[in-house]
């Protein structure tokens, strides 16, 4: 080493602290890239997303490999400059070149490499990947070795080894996702896909048809009553029944009901029998997320949803699962929730007692209840245990609600007062 001269000692040791630069921006670059955009670049044909890909498959061995290289030119590093001092200074040459070497080594061959890598991920891993990956090639069987004590040392002191390297996201954090990419999608979409994530979270009872709302067709009436109900109905299809719904016989696709009786020119209750499909049921309770799948799997629209008991509850649509993540079809016979709710100038709002809970949560950002009834109404039955008479006067957590009129033991329609009053544009 004294046949080496000082300017070279300095020179290497300058080409040391950028090569341990290269080995940590390399390190932070991979360890921050957005793996799910790597690979995007990599389905799209990206060589350097392809070498990245690759290496980080086993981050256990790129960072071993990373850190072995680091740390053999960080010591070679310090011993250079400890002769470099001693050549300059003497004995207090070795004080002085730790000191320099030690701030070095910190700003410029750590922190500023570091940062710009996280800053720019992409730019310092993919062309690092063109000499780590053989670099990674020649020093694999110390890199091995290193990476095989460490493991039995782990499992000396009971560290499990075999964790999962699976960077599948999971649903909460698919929906922080899109809730931070409002900047790069419209509003619209952005509820569509959140909507879709909460289907698994909402069940048929929440967005079904009340029994006492369903329209259908008892067959024991008259043909005349049947033919006006048939050519007055805004629904496409009616549930066909025998005096009681509970005697339920079938769901009838009126326009196939009017194309085969045309087709027999002839309009009977036999005929309109025949035309009925068999009724499907569904369990209450059911997820829309599943009961979506199983309407594909079998082929159907509409199903009637049973209790335990075996009791109608109410019916579903396909429209009914499909409106919960696109909104509202304007086609749709049921009031709107804009028709149901009246915002008022002193940021209060009416609100009617058939209107839905959760939709009134969705559209406001509220918090009332929603884990029993589904309904206004239902709502404050469930809390008071009693029907309650008008101007009642009712506070549930933060919402004060008076209670404007009760008619046939229902709630009709309640004043909500929020704690954070509604903003008027």
């Amino acid at each position: 080493m004294d046949s080496v001269s000082t300017t070279s000692l300095i020179i290497i040791l300058v080409v040391m602290v950028l090569v341990s630069a290269w080995f940590a921006g390399s390190e932070t670059g991979m360890m921050t890239l957005n793996r799910y955009k790597l690979r995007h670049h990599a389905k799209q044909g990206n060589r350097a997303a392809k070498r990245v890909e690759k290496l980080l498959k086993r981050p256990d061995l790129l960072i071993s490999l990373v850190l072995i290289g680091n740390n053999l030119v960080n010591i070679l590093a310090s011993s250079l400059a400890t002769i470099v001092g001693m050549r300059l200074y003497g004995n207090a040459g070795v004080a002085i070149a730790t000191g320099v070497l030690t701030f070095v080594v910190l700003i410029f061959a750590e922190v500023l490499p570091k940062t710009i890598a996280a800053l720019y991920p992409e730019k310092v891993a993919y062309p690092s990947s063109l000499l780590l990956g053989p670099i990674q090639t020649i020093m694999l069987p110390i890199v091995w070795l290193l990476n095989t004590i460490t493991r039995f040392l782990m499992r000396l002191v009971g560290i499990k080894t075999e964790t999962s390297m699976s960077s599948a996201l999971s649903k909460e954090e698919l929906r922080t996702i899109v809730y931070e990419s409002r900047n790069l999608m419209s509003r619209r979409n952005q509820d569509m896909l959140l909507s879709v994530l909460d289907l698994e979270k909402v069940t048929v009872d929440d967005i079904m048809i009340p029994r006492n709302e369903i329209v259908g067709i008892n067959v024991n009436d008259d043909w005349k009553t049947l033919s006006r109900q048939l050519t007055h109905s805004p629904h496409g299809r009616l549930v066909l029944y025998r005096d009681t719904l509970e005697d339920c016989v079938g769901m009838l696709r009126v326009r196939e009901a009017w194309r085969t009786m045309n087709d027999k020119r002839e309009f009977t209750k036999e005929n309109l029998l025949r035309a009925a499909d068999e009724i499907y049921f569904i369990p209450e309770g059911t997820a829309l997320n599943q009961q979506l799948v199983k309407f594909q799997r079998n082929k159907k629209k509409t199903g009637l949803v049973i209790d335990e008991y075996g009791d109608i509850k109410g019916l579903v649509t396909i429209e009914d699962i499909l409106e919960e993540i696109v909104g509202d079809f304007t086609t749709s016979m049921s009031p709107s929730l804009a028709e149901e709710v009246m915002p008022q100038n002193d940021g209060s709002v009416l609100i009617d007692g058939s209107a839905n809970v959760r939709e009134i949560n969705k559209a406001f950002n509220w918090d009332l209840p929603e884990d029993g009834a589904r309904t206004i109404n239902g709502m404050l039955l469930e809390f008071l245990e009693e029907i309650p008479e008008t101007n009642t006067k009712v506070k549930l957590g933060t919402f004060a609600i008076d209670i404007l009129d009760v008619q046939d033991n229902m709630v009709k329609q309640v004043r909500v007062v929020p704690n954070k009053p509604l903003k008027q544009s």
